[in-house]
């Protein structure tokens, strides 16, 4: 997938090429990576909730407790030509990343019971289809298909293929195909029906882009041909927003209901229809993903796609993203949640932490100095991240091998453009290792391999969260009350119909001690330890729980009372004093900055940072103080700087800091990328942004409140 940089993910330090990619930089600097948050003295925190942070949301699709299948998605993905050698009649021997390069279709038939036992109950495979470009790394990718209707014969053949799909169901696991139906190799078969794809298409890479309408009909046969010939359950789709997304509709109804047509016997021995679902990447912020993947309530496109901003903001909180933003604060985990304010009622995302195009976990953890494989935090973080993912409201997607931390060794630095790509160590490949499942030779011939303790003790982990959310409907399709969420620990309380779950995440290493009232919780019974089943009783109408470092736990609230989480009266969006003055007069001058300063971010119109439109521009109102009223339509959570045209001055909540509507609070320079800060506007209305500079133009204060 072509990575298309945008403030979402600012800090990434590469634009990637095409999803064979080659390289993943254009000789940047490596990444400046922020000091860790200092915990406190004693390496314990004493924590007091006493009111809900946020109302209840049950909006979207996986939050309304109807159970639909798709929100219960608990996807493996698998890299096709790094995984498993199950037939030395099947190789490729070259690709993009550091793998053995010889994995196939009966490698993952081997694996097939591996990914059973981890609780997953489905598998993406990338491009099985037959490749012809003139890069042969290329080809080993799958990604610029020659001839979609015919298998690789470097992964295997069509009937193994049909075998892999059936040896799936027959353990409970849907299969879905990757559908690359943006881009081809230029040079493609023609379809069994007899059409052709257009080749006169843009330039992409080693290939061509796709051409609409013009070429709607081929990929319809294409995604409709797999459901029938072999019973696919759906496909993930790359590059979706290549795809103009008034066509999107008539791809994802002819898979729905070439899906209705065709049955196979389940685990249970049910004759069922394949799923049908289908999932977009659009590696861009919320708007664009609304935009370009999920259409509108009254003109849907596609039902899901990957979340991508709440990705960022998972990695961000609890390792660093590619760039080296991160460690952040656990409320950097609620400002992604609400960027799916963007997203239709419709929409389905899906989360993932890791993919083929993106570093691994582990090596996130290396480049951010935050813990090496040796040490128990480097652990203790992705069981924190991995739980977090596990309590996300719809469809979920676990990359290949991360459930056993897997690193590559002596990488973590960016490795430089030039020699990246003969070393697979670029950063858009090099998450494409030899596959390590337990049990299974990597290559033929070889001994089966055996994990050690550490990432034994994780597989399980990751098992019995995957267990836990499967038998608990409100984590994967239950609504959202955000609780609280501070320096160091998230909660949330989810709810689908009686079951009430509350998740608590410690998203640092020190010991986390919390009294919650059980009014801010709506509880006044037990709450029981799902993975452990201890009971914690409520004491003077408040329980008190204690989160070790980098701890999780899932709570069943057995007693929720008929009000609900409690907001009490709610934070006061209105602010006191001249920087909440929605009325001021222009002085009619530039002020002492000297320059036209504008509220720049991933808002809608703020074009990922690079817009300065005039709706958002200050005026320089005396006194050192500059503002700008700004009407927001609806709710939204975004990030933004105060900056200039040319980013000679940025400026931010002191540390990066979420704004706080209504409050007065300290502003200081933001240079760089993964500085911005990051708001959230729970109401229609206008809001006043001003800032007051100091004498040095270095800092000053900064407040949002909303007009009366």
């Amino acid at each position: 997938m072509k990575f298309e940089k945008s403030l979402l993910a600012l800090a990434l330090a590469g634009v990637l090429t095409a999803c064979g990619g080659g390289s993943s930089g254009g000789g940047e600097e490596p990444p400046v990576v922020e000091p860790p948050i200092d915990p406190p003295v004693g390496d314990v925190v004493d924590i007091s909730v006493e009111l809900a942070k946020r109302p209840l949301d049950e909006r979207l699709s996986c939050y309304q407790g109807t159970g639909e299948e798709t929100c219960n998605l608990r996807i493996y993905q698998v890299m096709v030509e790094a995984f498993i050698d199950g037939d030395t009649n099947f190789d490729y021997n070259t690709a993009y990343g550091n793998s053995h390069h010889k994995g196939d279709i009966q490698g993952i038939i081997n694996s097939l019971d591996y990914i059973e036992s981890l609780g997953m109950n489905a598998i993406w495979l990338t491009p099985v289809f037959q490749s012809n470009t003139s890069d042969a790394r290329l080809n080993g990718t799958g990604y610029f298909a020659g001839d979609y209707f015919t298998v690789d014969n470097n992964f295997g053949t069509k009937e193994q293929l049909k075998t892999l799909v059936d040896e799936a169901h027959a353990r409970g696991l849907y299969v879905f195909l990757d559908g690359v139906f943006g881009h081809h190799s230029g040079n493609t078969a023609g379809s069994p029906e007899g059409r052709s794809l257009s080749t006169d298409g843009p330039a992409q890479g080693s290939g061509q882009e796709a051409v609409y309408p013009d070429d709607l009909d081929f990929y319809i046969e294409v995604a409709t041909y797999w459901v029938n010939e072999i019973k696919i359950d759906g496909w993930r789709l790359d590059q979706a927003y290549q795809v103009p997304v008034e066509y999107w509709d008539n791809i994802r109804t002819a898979v729905e209901t070439a899906s209705a047509g065709v049955t196979y016997t389940n685990k249970d021995g049910v004759e069922v229809n394949p799923l049908g679902y289908m999932v977009g990447e659009i590696w861009r912020s919320a708007g664009e993903i609304a935009s370009q993947g999920y259409g509108t309530e009254a003109a849907p496109a596609l039902l899901s796609n990957f979340d991508f901003p709440v990705r960022y903001s998972t990695v961000q909180t609890f390792a660093v993203d590619e760039g080296g933003t991160g460690d952040r604060p656990a409320t950097h985990l609620d400002t992604g949640m609400m960027q799916l304010l963007a997203y239709p009622d419709h929409a389905q995302p899906n989360l993932m932490i890791g993919n083929h195009d993106i570093l691994r976990f582990g090596d996130l953890l290396q480049r951010g100095n935050l813990a090496e494989p040796d040490e128990a935090e480097y652990w203790a973080r992705h069981k924190a991240a991995f739980a977090f993912m596990a309590a996300y409201s719809g469809p979920i997607t676990l990359y290949y091998n991360d459930e056993i931390g897997y690193e590559v060794p002596g990488f973590a630095d960016q490795v430089s453009n030039t020699t990246c790509a003969d070393q697979g160590l670029c950063d858009d490949h090099v998450a494409r290792t030899s596959g390590r499942i337990e049990g299974v030779p990597t290559l033929v011939g070889e001994t089966p391999v055996e994990l050690t303790a550490e990432e034994a003790d994780l597989k399980q982990y990751v098992a019995d969260i995957m267990a836990i959310r499967a038998a608990n409907p409100a984590l994967y399709n239950g609504s959202r009350t955000h609780i609280h969420s501070d320096e160091y620990i998230y909660i949330d309380r989810k709810d689908a119909g009686d079951n009430n779950v509350l998740v608590m995440v410690n998203t640092k290493g020190v010991e986390a001690n919390v009294t919650i009232l059980g009014t801010a919780i709506g509880s006044d019974g037990q709450l029981v330890n799902l993975m452990s089943d201890a009971a914690v009783e409520i004491a003077a109408g408040e329980y008190a729980v204690t989160l070790p470092a980098f701890g999780t736990a899932f709570f069943d609230i057995t007693s929720p009372t008929a009000e609900g989480p409690s907001l009490g009266d709610g934070d006061n969006l209105v602010g006191e004093g001249p920087l909440a003055d929605c009325s001021a007069a222009d002085a009619g001058e530039v002020g002492p900055l000297g320059m036209d300063m504008f509220i720049r971010g991933n808002y809608e119109g703020g074009d990922n940072f690079g817009a300065t439109p005039d709706s958002h521009k200050f005026a320089y109102k005396g006194d050192n103080i500059y503002q700008v009223v700004v009407d927001e339509a609806q709710p939204a959570a975004f990030g933004f700087k105060f900056a200039d045209a040319g980013w000679s001055a940025e400026f931010a909540v002191e540390n990066s800091g979420a704004v706080n509507i209504g409050t007065e609070q300290t502003m200081a320079p933001a240079v760089g990328a993964g500085t911005e800060s990051t708001i959230f506007i729970p109401e229609a209305g206008e809001y006043v942004y001003s800032f007051r500079i100091n004498a040095s133009n270095d800092g000053g204060e900064l407040m949002v409140s909303k007009c009366e």
